[in-house]
C-alpha cells in the first residue's frame, strides 16, 4: 500500500492519437500501478486527428515510470508530466444552487464578486458557470452550500505551458515521433 503522505498531485498531458479506445488502455497503466485518476479532460488539439488529455493523478515519485509506460503505447503521440513547470490551469464547473425571490440576490452577488455567469434560472434555482483556478472553484461551491447546491458539475483541469514554449513538439520538431501518422478522418 502507498503512503498518503508520499503522494502528491501530477498534472500530466497527453497528446493522442484520436482513435476508439486510448482513453482505456491509458487510464488501465495508471491503475495497474494504483493511481488514482483525480480528473480527467480530453478534447481536441490544435493538429486535426489528435486529442489532448489533461490528467491529474494522486501519485508518488514513481509516476515518472507509468508516464514512460503509456509513451510506450502506440496511439500516444507525446506526453509530459507538467507538475515542475509554470503553467496556467483552469476548470469549468456548473453549480445549480436553490434560489428563490428571499435569496436571489445574495447568490447574484457572489456570482458578481467571483466574475462567474448565470446560465440559466428557474423560479427555484440557478444554474451558475465559473471558471478558474480549483481553489476558486472550490470557494466558490462552499459558499454556495449555504444556500444548498443543487447539482454539480466540474470538467477537471485543464493545463497550459506558460508562454511561447509548446506542451508537446510540433511535427517539424520531432518528425520520427508524426512519421506515418494519418489522422483518423479528414475535414471536408
Amino acid at each position: 500500500m502507498t503512503n498518503q503522505n508520499s503522494l502528491r498531485k501530477h498534472t500530466i498531458i497527453a497528446l493522442v492519437e484520436d482513435r476508439p479506445g486510448v482513453l482505456n488502455r491509458i487510464a488501465s497503466k495508471w491503475r495497474q500501478r494504483g493511481f488514482n485518476i483525480e480528473s480527467l479532460a480530453v478534447g481536441h488539439s490544435e493538429t486535426q486527428g489528435l486529442s489532448r488529455m489533461t490528467f491529474v493523478v494522486d501519485a508518488s515519485t514513481d509516476a515518472e515510470q507509468v508516464v514512460k509506460q503509456v509513451d510506450k503505447l502506440i496511439d500516444v503521440v507525446d506526453i509530459r508530466d507538467i507538475s515542475e513547470e509554470d503553467i496556467v490551469t483552469r476548470e469549468l464547473a456548473l453549480i445549480k444552487v436553490q434560489a428563490d425571490r428571499s435569496n436571489r440576490s445574495q447568490i447574484l452577488e457572489i456570482v458578481d464578486i467571483f466574475h462567474a455567469e448565470i446560465v440559466d434560472v428557474a423560479p427555484d434555482s440557478i444554474i451558475i458557470e465559473a471558471t478558474g483556478d480549483e481553489d476558486k472553484i472550490d470557494s466558490l461551491v462552499q459558499l454556495f452550500e449555504d444556500f444548498q447546491v443543487i447539482e454539480l458539475v466540474r470538467t477537471g483541469r485543464v493545463a497550459m505551458l506558460r508562454g511561447s514554449e509548446v506542451s508537446h513538439p510540433h511535427e517539424h520538431e520531432e518528425p520520427e515521433r508524426y512519421q506515418g501518422f494519418e489522422p483518423p478522418y479528414s475535414a471536408k
